[in-house]
């Protein structure tokens, strides 16, 4: 007997790290294993929550993972995690068995090193088991019981609460009966109202029938429960995800064991694949090449503004020619000169010849253009921009287009990661706030379905198996763009002029905000560019050079990213000679142009 306790004394506790995989049954395998064997010591923060609670303390921190709930106990030993570290030093030296269920830090190489490493091999066997797969029917009976029991305190809850509320309007209806009676004594002999009295009636409890719960179809087919909390925020989920292997022997331990399933390898890299393709990249941030171009976009957006703004007062209209007249001269000058000084005099005349006859009027069928075969979009030949009729909805527009462009260019870029080269419409939010600084407010575009978004700038964006995909290369010139929203802009105009109302947009302004924070600003709804109803437009526009700050109040007005200071006002542009009211126009041109290629035939 000496011996046998000698030996029992000498024999290695054991450590078990359960590897597993978050939403899969991480913990109530833990719960079911320390059920099953309670001379194993569970370390871990959840179980630090349940002694303190015992104790008598309340956590009030909110819950936000099973794996690292916070703590809130108003206790500073426990709040600021040194009851951890304690037991953490203090574990490994004790004389006992222990679980540690730390679901992202077993995952992880590196930090499962790091909890391996604190319980030596002289006094401990370390095993790790992973969880993976197809559980158990033993595990799986067993969840389907507490699924059962939840359901019954469900329902138990809800029937109590019906009960109660059933009680409640019985008494309401009591004591209303029981006032008009009494309204009733009032108004008549008493005599007669003791005769019109009637039978109070008894108060007679119906018996409750035995509540009856069970499993759906769907219930039973379920391999796992679904938890109060996640196993994992998805914050610390996007961090770590990537970099999840499952334990081996050459790692330190004695023993990896599969509970569940033997083909983890494949399980695990599926599972990584699929949370690439549906995770956000949290880290993820715009690299050089994203802030160069969105630099170079900005400042040539303004040069276009100004541009169109030129062309649409004469006054400027005339001084902005006087200028390209007086430069096209010095350049002149200049090469001449340089002919000249190399002996060249018959280059000399050739090069003057030509420019005269530069300078003789252009004629110019705006309406019949071929929009993708101009070759200068600020000026078609006689002065005039290709964007001369750009109304609001047509500079955000352009602004969309090459913001997403960029955008899903500069991702797959920046987070050079060949299994994800793209990502889904619903972290198109995430991403344009991290990029551009300012939020993406869908709703502003007056459409129901982001199909419906997407049908409108197909030129530049689409969906393939659920990611959007940039039409173009990355090294499209800039002025396509413009092309590709002039287009646009000339078939709503076609479309609404053969009666298509369909065709119409009806953008909503982003509202301005005060520069005292107490609301939107002056004037906004009045045509100024924090307007906040929506509008109608038929490509006629009295706004001027409104950014397209379509997407959370930011202007491009001036190439800067900023709040704008101060609304924008209604333009002074005279009428035009032929006043219209189709659709795309400021006022000139045949809303039933013959010419042109068309949007939504091309390919």
């Amino acid at each position: 007997m000496a011996v046998q306790t000698a030996s029992k004394k000498l024999a290695k506790q054991e450590c078990i790290f359960p590897v597993g995989l978050p939403e899969q049954g991480y913990f109530d395998w833990v719960d079911q294993f320390l059920q099953k064997n309670p001379g194993y010591v569970e370390l871990s923060d959840r179980k630090i929550i349940e002694w303190a609670s015992k104790s008598g303390l309340t956590n009030k921190a909110r819950k936000t993972s099973g794996d690292k709930p916070e703590l809130g106990f108003g206790v500073p030993a426990l709040d600021d995690g040194s009851v951890q570290r304690v037991l953490a030093a203090v574990a490994p030296a004790l004389a006992r068995s222990f679980v540690v269920p730390e679901l992202k830090a077993n995952l992880v190489p590196a930090e499962r090193k790091a909890f391996l490493t604190k319980f030596v091999p002289q006094d401990f066997a370390r095993k790790a088991v992973v969880l993976m797969g197809e559980p158990t029917k033993e595990y799986k009976d067993k969840i389907q019981a507490l699924m059962l029991e939840q359901k019954t305190v469900k329902a138990e809850a809800e029937r109590k609460r019906k009960v109660q509320e059933d009680e409640r309007k019985r008494l309401m209806e009591l004591k209303k009966k029981k006032a008009m009676e009494a309204r009733m004594a009032k108004e008549k002999d008493s005599k007669e109202a003791e005769e019109a009295k009637p039978e109070e009636a008894e108060d007679v409890k119906m018996e409750e029938e035995p509540l009856v719960v069970e499993l759906t179809e769907e219930e039973k087919a379920m391999a796992h429960r679904k938890m109060e909390v996640p196993d994992l925020t998805d914050r610390d989920l996007a961090k770590s995800y990537a970099s999840f292997a499952l334990p081996s022997s050459e790692e330190g331990f004695d023993e990896v064991s599969f509970a569940w399933s033997k083909d983890c390898e494949k399980i695990l890299k599926d599972w990584v694949l699929s949370k690439k393709l549906t995770s956000r990249a949290e880290d993820l941030a715009p690299g050089v090449a994203f802030k160069e171009a969105w630099q170079k976009w900005q400042k040539t957006q303004q040069e276009w503004r100004r541009a169109q703004s030129e062309w649409k007062d004469p006054a400027k209209r005339k001084a902005a020619a006087a200028r390209k007249a007086a430069a096209e001269k010095k350049k002149l000058e200049e090469e001449k000169k340089k002919l000249m000084e190399a002996g060249d005099e018959d280059a000399a005349k050739a090069l003057e010849e030509e420019a005269k006859a530069k300078k003789e009027p252009v004629e110019v069928d705006f309406e019949d253009l071929d929009v993708m075969a101009v070759t200068d979009i600020a000026d078609l030949g006689n002065g005039q921009p290709l964007f001369a009729n750009f109304a609001y909805e047509d500079w955000t527009l352009l602004s969309t287009r090459y913001e997403l462009h960029v955008l899903l260019h500069s991702f797959k870029k920046d987070l050079d990661d060949p299994d994800r080269p793209s990502f889904s419409e619903k972290h198109l939010g995430f991403y344009y706030q991290k990029y551009f600084k300012k939020s993406w407010n869908f709703s502003l575009f007056g459409l129901e379905k982001f199909e419906d978004f997407l049908d409108i700038i197909r030129d530049t964006l689409s969906v393939e198996n659920g990611f959007l995909k940039a039409e173009k290369p990355e090294d499209t010139p800039l002025e396509d763009f413009v092309k590709f929203t002039e287009e646009h802009r000339r078939e709503r105009e076609r479309r609404v002029d053969a009666g298509d109302e369909t065709a119409k947009l009806k953008f909503t302004r982003p509202a301005v905000p005060r520069q005292d924070g107490k609301g939107p600003a002056k004037g906004a709804g009045k045509g100024s560019a924090g307007a906040t109803t929506p509008r109608t437009s038929y490509g006629s526009s009295s706004y001027g050079n409104s950014g397209g700050g379509y997407g959370g109040g930011s202007s491009y007005q001036g190439g800067s990213y900023s709040s704008q200071k101060r609304s924008y006002t209604p333009s002074s542009y005279p009428p035009a000679k032929q006043p219209r009211t189709s659709y795309g126009s400021y006022g000139g041109g045949n809303g039933g142009a013959k010419g042109g290629s068309s949007y939504y035939n091309r390919k």
